[in-house]
């Protein structure tokens, strides 16, 4: 977020506060009633005492006790190990059983002096009969003289989806307490925070008890509900330079009485990735799946290979296939007769793998590939099957007929249906091909007349997919086209050969689609993005890359809802790119377009050219606690006219029973307000 936030806004927080308190205290007096009837129980539980009280100071850093807070029903706790959590982290998580309408928390761990704890226990705690949660119910006490009061607000969005991120853990650093490397950034793998707070679902957080002071702060996602950050598995997100929550500007905080949980306006916006986790490179396994193709297994992503070496296979028969984005996973293909191969090949491969110090170093390996062709079950007993019918016929003096045997060479093309002409026709292949007689493919018209006119048609290989091709030709509406293939046009390194193929088609009618045009604006003229279009659901249906100041088509667009992504491609490479924490690099900006009144869901109908002027200055105008908050206001109305449209579906009584939850569960709220002092 821009550091350079201006225009505080007015403070609700006292009133609020006031206001929940007063729910709070109206929610009690009414939950000790006896139910008489009527509608299911729909309040959550109340909290009836805490023994010691909330806020108490000068707490012993050992030998602490116990502490007991008692509800005013029975209660259970549900999802432990994935709500509650204590900030600070402590390194024997407290016991938490239950006695009687209450809980007992036993705290195992030596603590910090002059420390600020926060028991934090989410929706953890639910009355006994129906399972109402309690939302975020917090027990505080300090082991020094005072509680650390500060308060600062943030969102978590997926930097990519651009939505909210929830349930993330915010961590905060003393700036004075953690290194700082210009040349990288090791936080949160040496250090411990020293305040925890967590984001609701959509994507709020409220951090309490911080102190005065700069705060250095991360985002972790924490799938496995391990208070660890382990990349490749959890996003994380963080915000360049130091944060001060004394320093920041007013937010207004409310409580959201659908979601049952307290909201606020962002301070901070962290856009969080999926950063990639160091892995040693090594050659981990090898094995060889088929007769002409043998599989290299690295533990690391892009292996540097210097030399590869065969005892029987000159060096120009070896095809070096990567099977994988990251080319984790190598694929060799031998160009030769299967005649020629042994059933074990020896040889020897030199690339470059991490030493103990985690240096890039040539190592050479020796490959040892062994093949044997292995019956299935099936084919077992057809062997048999055939071998008996032969004995019979030689048995009768008869001749026997060998069975025609299936072709082995296996393709994947359509061989019908309706094409879209800008995608062309495309073939993938079980194994690379090594001749091709292209001269040989025919593909006709035949018009409405049932006259028949022939069709240029080219063969293009695909440059990142070595078994891909594409049989591209000047396809227009109306007509149908015959593909012609002859048998043996193809021939791959097994030495295998097609049979012949026909393929009937027709072309998309553009007048059952749409046209989405774009005009994009840019005060940088040179400044790259990609435009991704997608339908209601969030699906990519089509894209634009290298999309600079203009305009730009889409094309066969089905009826229906469409979105757009546009993705600030900062080094022109046409495709998003990932932060990284250690270089503290952050992601490349991905924006969901809305129009002037806030709308990014549009609909589309078939005959339709519908037009969209894009400021890509707007888009990714710098981010502002103002403009985040306006943003988040528009999918928030966006979001409760859905949800009107679905309550209007649903019938008057299921919307009386929806609006009764939401009246009876608003008390919950102060449990959360009552932290604040």
């Amino acid at each position: 977020m821009n550091r350079t936030m201006t225009g505080h806004k007015m403070t609700f927080l006292r009133l609020a506060v006031c206001l929940l308190f007063v729910s709070a205290f109206l929610s009690r007096c009414a939950s000790m009633m006896t139910p008489t009837g009527g509608p299911r129980d729909s309040l959550p539980p109340v909290i009836v005492t805490m023994v010691p009280d909330n806020f108490t100071t000068n707490r012993p850093t050992t030998n602490h006790g116990k502490i007991y807070i008692e509800f005013d029903e029975f209660v259970q706790i549900k999802d432990q190990q994935k709500e509650f959590f204590t900030s600070p982290q402590m390194k024997k998580k407290p016991t938490i059983t239950m006695r009687g309408r209450g809980i007992v928390i036993q705290l195992r761990d030596t603590l910090r002096p002059n420390t600020t704890y926060a028991l934090n226990f989410g929706s953890a705690i639910r009355d006994n009969n129906e399972g109402n949660p309690l939302y975020s119910m917090r027990y505080v006490f300090s082991t020094g003289p005072e509680i650390d009061s500060m308060v600062m607000s943030g969102y978590t969005a997926d930097s990519y989806k651009a939505d909210s991120v929830s349930k993330s853990f915010i961590w905060f650093y003393p700036a004075d307490s953690v290194k700082d490397v210009a040349e990288y950034d090791s936080t949160v793998f040496n250090y411990q925070p020293a305040v925890i707070a967590r984001a609701e679902n959509n994507g709020i957080f409220i951090a309490q008890n911080l102190k005065p002071i700069p705060y250095r702060i991360y985002a972790v996602e924490d799938k496995n509900d391990n208070q660890m950050y382990d990349p490749g598995t959890d996003q994380v997100g963080f915000i360049d330079g130091v944060w001060n929550p004394a320093e920041m500007p007013d937010f207004a905080m409310w409580y959201d009485s659908i979601r049952q949980y307290v909201s606020a306006e962002p301070q901070l916006y962290f856009r969080m990735f999926m950063d990639k986790a160091f892995k040693r490179q090594v050659l981990s396994e090898s094995q060889r799946p088929k007769q002409h193709q043998a599989l290299l297994y690295f533990s690391a992503a892009h292996p540097e290979i210097r030399s590869l070496r065969f005892d029987s296979i000159p060096a120009n028969r070896v095809i070096v296939d990567p099977q994988t984005v990251g080319k984790d996973t190598i694929a060799l293909w031998f160009n030769v007769p299967s005649s020629s191969l042994p059933d074990t090949i020896k040889g020897e491969i030199v690339y470059l793998k991490h030493d103990t110090l985690n240096r890039l170093q040539p190592d050479t390996a020796k490959l040892k590939l062994f093949w044997r062709l292995i019956e299935t079950k099936e084919q077992e007993r057809e062997r048999e099957k055939l071998e008996r019918e032969r004995k019979k016929a030689e048995a009768a003096g008869e001749e026997f007929e060998e069975p025609e045997v299936e072709n082995p060479f296996v393709f994947n093309m359509p061989t019908s249906g309706d094409l879209n002409p800008e995608n062309h026709l495309t073939v993938d292949f079980d194994y690379p091909l090594v001749a091709i007689d292209s001269a040989r493919i025919l593909l006709t018209r035949q018009l409405e007349d049932n006259s028949i006119e022939d069709v240029p048609v080219e063969l293009v290989h695909d440059t990142a997919m070595l078994r891909r091709w594409y049989i591209r030709a000047s396809w227009v509406p109306g007509g149908q086209y015959t593909l012609t293939i002859p048998d043996s046009v193809f021939r791959d390194v097994a030495g295998y050969a097609n049979d012949s193929i026909v393929g009937k088609y027709t072309v998309y009618d553009p007048e059952k689609f749409a046209t989405v045009k774009v005009h994009v604006s840019s005060r940088n003229p040179e400044s790259k993005y990609i435009i991704q279009l997608l339908d209601g659901n969030g699906s990519l249906k089509q894209e634009r890359r290298d999309v600079m100041a203009g305009d730009v088509q889409f094309n066969y667009v089905p009826a229906g809802e469409i979105q757009f992504r546009v993705i600030e491609d900062r080094n022109g490479n046409g495709k998003w790119d990932s932060g990284n924490l250690v270089a503290r690099l952050q992601p490349e900006r991905a924006e969901m377009y809305a129009n002037a009144e806030g709308e990014s869901t549009f609909a589309t109908k078939t005959n339709w050219e519908i037009e969209f002027t894009m400021d890509m200055d707007r888009l990714f105008a710098p981010v502002t606690m103002q403009s985040l908050s306006r943003l988040l206001d528009e999918r928030e109305t966006q979001r409760l006219r859905r949800e009107a449209e679905k309550r209007t579906k649903e019938g008057p009584k299921q919307r009386q029973d929806n609006q009764q939850n939401m009246n009876s569960s608003f008390g919950s709220a102060g449990s959360m307000f009552s932290n604040f002092r």
